[in-house]
C-alpha cells in the first residue's frame, strides 16, 4: 500500500501550493504524511485529493506562519498525538517520567522508566538559597525562573548535548523545578512530589492522579510560542537550562501558560453557583474575555479540556465547589461561547485541590519542560540554526 503513495514533490504539485506549505497542513493535522526507509515523505493520493477538491485551508486574518519539521508531536482536529499516538490514551496510563522517555527517545517506556528521577541536593539547596528573600505571595512560576538559573549554574555539565547527557540533565532539571520549590522535602513521582508541593491543606487525595494525568496532557502541543522560543535557542545550541528558561519567559503570557490564572481567578470571585451568570454577564458586558473557553487551533472543541474536566468530575463528585463550575459551564454554553478548553480544566483542578495562587502556571510549566526538551534535541540534531526574516514596512530614505 505505501509504493502507491506519492511523495511530496508529486503531492504539492496536485495541491498548488510550495513544499513548506505542504508541510504546514501536515503539522497541523490536515495531510498525515509516512516516512519511507529511506527518509523520504509520502502522501495518501487519496488524502491529497481531498483537500485539493475542498480548498485549502485558510490562514487566520493577520496571522503567519512558520513550519518546522517535527517528529515529537501532531495536532489533529480536536486534540494532539505525541509521535503519532493519541495523547488522551497515553495519559490514562502513563507517568510524566513515561511520556518524557516517549518524546525524547522515541522508544515505548517499560515499567523501570516509571521509577522516580532524583534531583542534584547541591543544586536543589542552591535553589532554594536563591529564594530566601522571597516574598511568601509571589507566584510559583515566578520562582520556577530564580530555580531553573540556580540549578543551571550548580550543573557543570549543561553544555553537553548529546542526547543522552540531555536526558540526564533533564531529568533532575524536571527534579530539581519541583524538589526546589517550598515546602521543602517531597518523595515519589514528579507529579505526585508537586502534589505534595502545592496541594492545599486537607486536599482530596483523589486528585493526585488527575494531576498525574494532566501533566501527561500538557507535556507538548507542538509550536506553541513558547516551543518556538525553545527551538530557536536551541538551534543556536542554547544550553538545556537556557532553552527552558526561554521557554518559561514566554509561557508566562496570559495568552499561553497563563491562562489558567484567569480561570482561579473567575472561580474564587463566584462564590455560589447562582451567582455564576450574573458575573459572567458582568465581564462580557465589560468587554472582558471569559477565561478557558476557545481556542486557536481546536475550533470546534479541545478534547483534552474535556477529558480533564471528566476525571475531575469522576475524582471528586461531590466537591461542593464543582457545582460552581458546572454554572459556568451552563452558562456559557447558554450564550454560546466557545467551547471550554483545557486552561479551564487545569485551573478547575487548581481550584478544587486548594492550591495556591498560580499553581495552573506552574503545574503546566513543569509538564510542558518535557516537551521543550525534546523539541531542543530536534535542534540540537541539525547542522542549522533558525533564522526568521522580517518583511520590512518601514521608511525608505
Amino acid at each position: 500500500m505505501a509504493a502507491a503513495w506519492i511523495g511530496a514533490d508529486e503531492a504539492a504539485r496536485r495541491l498548488g501550493v510550495k513544499p513548506a506549505t505542504l508541510y504546514s497542513y501536515v503539522s497541523r493535522g490536515v495531510l498525515i504524511r509516512r516516512k519511507t526507509d529511506d527518509g523520504r515523505s509520502v502522501f495518501d493520493p487519496r488524502d491529497v485529493d481531498r483537500v485539493a477538491q475542498h480548498g485549502r485551508p485558510r490562514r487566520s486574518p493577520g496571522g503567519t506562519e512558520l513550519v518546522i519539521e517535527s517528529s515529537v508531536t501532531m495536532l489533529g482536529d480536536d486534540r494532539h498525538y505525541y509521535r503519532g499516538r493519541d495523547a488522551i490514551a497515553l495519559a490514562d496510563r502513563w507517568s510524566l517520567e513515561q511520556v518524557a522517555v516517549f518524546l525524547w527517545t522515541g522508544q515505548e517506556p517499560e515499567p523501570e522508566d516509571a521509577e522516580p528521577w532524583a534531583s542534584a541536593p547541591d543544586a536543589v539547596m542552591a535553589a532554594q538559597s536563591a529564594q530566601r528573600s522571597l516574598s511568601g505571595d509571589v507566584l510559583p512560576l515566578e520562582r520556577l525562573h530564580l530555580i531553573v538559573s540556580a540549578l543551571a549554574v550548580a550543573d557543570r555539565v549543561r553544555l553537553n548535548l548529546e542526547p543522552a547527557a540531555v536526558v540526564l540533565v533533564g531529568q533532575g532539571l524536571i527534579s530539581g523545578m519541583v524538589d526546589a520549590l517550598p515546602p521543602y522535602g517531597a518523595e515519589g513521582n514528579v507529579h505526585e512530589r508537586l502534589w505534595q508541593k502545592l496541594g492545599g491543606y486537607g486536599a482530596d487525595p483523589r486528585l493526585a492522579d488527575v494531576l498525574r494525568f494532566a501533566m501527561v496532557l500538557l507535556a507538548d502541543h507542538e509550536l506553541a510560542a513558547s516551543t518556538l522560543a525553545v527551538r530557536v535557542g536551541a538551534s543556536v545550541r542554547a544550553d538545556p537550562y537556557a532553552v527552558v528558561s526561554a521557554g518559561l519567559g514566554v509561557v508566562s503570557g496570559a495568552l499561553h501558560g497563563g491562562a489558567s490564572l484567569g480561570v482561579e481567578a473567575m472561580l474564587s470571585e463566584i462564590d455560589r453557583a447562582s451567582r455564576a451568570p450574573a458575573l459572567i454577564g458582568e465581564r462580557l458586558r465589560r468587554g472582558e474575555r471569559i477565561p478557558g473557553f476557545g481556542h486557536a487551533v481546536y475550533r470546534s472543541g479541545d478534547a483534552r479540556g474535556d477529558a480533564l474536566l471528566e476525571r475531575v468530575r469522576r475524582a471528586v463528585p461531590e466537591h461542593p465547589r464543582l457545582a460552581v463550575a458546572e454554572a459556568i459551564l451552563d452558562e456559557a454554553r447558554r450564550r454560546r461561547l466557545p467551547a471550554v478548553n483545557v486552561d479551564f480544566a487545569l485551573g478547575l483542578l487548581t481550584h478544587l485541590a486548594g492550591m495556591p495562587r498560580g499553581a495552573g502556571e506552574a503545574v503546566f510549566a513543569v509538564a510542558r519542560t518535557v516537551g521543550w526538551l525534546a523539541h531542543a534535541m530536534e535542534e540540537y540534531a541539525r547542522p542549522t540554526r533558525l533564522r526568521l526574516r522580517a518583511a520590512y514596512t518601514g521608511p525608505l530614505e
